[in-house]
């Protein structure tokens, strides 16, 4: 590397071993050199991107360090004020100790580098071109980051209602027992529901953070999330120690976007940021699918919105629509999995000649009732259980 940080192998080597323990020397120094990248600059720095796709990481981060004029690193898609201005915004960040010390704060909470040449990258990513991230903060099991053909973001208000969060559950229910990973945020509302849902049907879900890896955001969420790194994944492109601005909230939004391979919004504000992720998702020309709300509900209002100025929207109102975003049947076939063991906890412990209540399924499957509640949702939307007034019955084709 450039001795502008006065940095050796082996001040790389030991920052970069823990980070990833299974690579290689020059895998040690490269990945260090994807690594500076995030720390120098903001999510989606485009100028950055086209640097280390014309000369690639190590070499364009030996070029910047040494502060070059700016005419000595334009190309054919880089002004020289294109690339001066990113010069001045990088100048404040290069500082190797702060870099050690956001290394040090990712090995203190167990987070792992995950880059782009590596298998277990998602490879919906690389649609986002030079905007894309320069390596994934990962906490959890790194091999949960799906791919774009196996993965459904769900998205919705924070501010949300018992409806959209009804249907939360249900869609993530319904689409973890097809074998879909669900993707979202971390965030009050739909999101958290839709993470909790998944979990608690024992499927995959990765949570994509704004700030850094080491701060679970929001502070209510930390059991939540720390339950989502214990069984799938948690992610962020923001070096460690970063705060999740406003900005960081709104380029995150990206990364779902192109992460799944469809979008679903359920709840959405006249100018909620979901919004903003169903417009990353048409820009990649992802599916988008929309989720219906009561006319008089303002939660739902930018839900409408989508469906009546936006041409790539879908209105979905069940799991198997969603899955026909994917081009598949409404059986979602291509994606059928065995049930998920929640689902046919709750199937044993129904009758098909005898209604039982709620409460009665949850004590003899051993399931809270939240869950029951709704894995019951999502087997009446299957048809496969009848909700009567005293309770539930198991179809006889069961």
């Amino acid at each position: 590397m450039t001795t502008t940080w006065n940095l050796s192998d082996t001040d790389i080597d030991r920052a970069m071993v823990p980070l990833r323990p299974d690579g290689d020397e020059t895998d040690r120094r490269d990945a260090f050199a994807e690594v500076a990248w995030g720390f120098l600059t903001e999510p989606g720095d485009r100028v950055a991107g086209a640097l280390i796709r014309q000369w690639g990481a190590a070499t364009a981060l030996d070029h910047v360090l040494a502060r070059p004029a700016a005419s000595t690193l334009t190309t054919d898609e880089l002004s020289g004020s294109d690339v001066a201005e990113a010069l001045a915004r990088w100048e404040p960040r290069m500082d190797a100790p702060a870099l050690f010390r956001s290394l040090s704060t990712a090995v203190s909470v167990g987070a792992k580098v995950v880059r782009p040449t590596d298998s277990v990258w998602p490879a919906g990513l690389v649609d986002l071109g030079d905007h894309g991230p320069r390596v994934l903060w990962c906490r959890g099991d790194v091999a949960a980051l799906p791919q774009p053909s196996s993965a459904v973001a769900i998205v919705g208000a924070r501010a949300s209602t018992g409806y959209g969060e009804h249907v939360a559950m249900d869609f993530a229910a319904g689409l973890t027992s097809r074998g879909f990973t669900i993707v979202s945020g971390g965030a009050y509302g739909i999101d958290g529901m839709a993470h909790r849902a998944t979990l608690a049907c024992g499927g995959s879900t990765v949570a994509v953070l704004a700030g850094g890896i080491d701060q679970l955001y929001p502070a209510g969420h930390d059991e939540l999330l720390r339950r989502i790194i214990a069984s799938g994944v948690v992610v962020s492109e923001v070096s460690p120690g970063g705060a999740p601005t406003r900005w960081r909230f709104l380029q995150r939004n990206r990364l779902i976007a192109a992460t799944a391979g469809a979008t679903v919004v359920i709840e959405a504000g006249y100018r909620s940021g979901s919004l903003n992720t169903a417009t990353h998702a048409r820009d990649l020309d992802r599916p988008i699918g929309v989720v219906p709300g009561p006319v008089t509900s303002g939660a739902s209002a930018g839900c409408h919105r989508l469906l009546r100025t936006n041409p790539a929207t879908t209105l979905v109102t069940s799991v198997g629509d969603v899955a026909e975003l994917f081009g598949n049947n409404t059986d979602g076939e291509k994606f059928a999995t065995r049930d998920s063991d929640t689902v046919i906890r709750v199937l044993d412990s129904l009758s098909s000649t005898r209604a039982r209540t709620v409460s009665e399924i949850a004590s003899k499957a051993g399931i809270e009732v939240t869950t029951v509640s709704s894995t019951l949702g999502l087997l009446e939307a299957e048809g496969r259980v009848l909700r009567l007034v005293d309770g539930w019955l198991r179809r006889r084709q069961e």
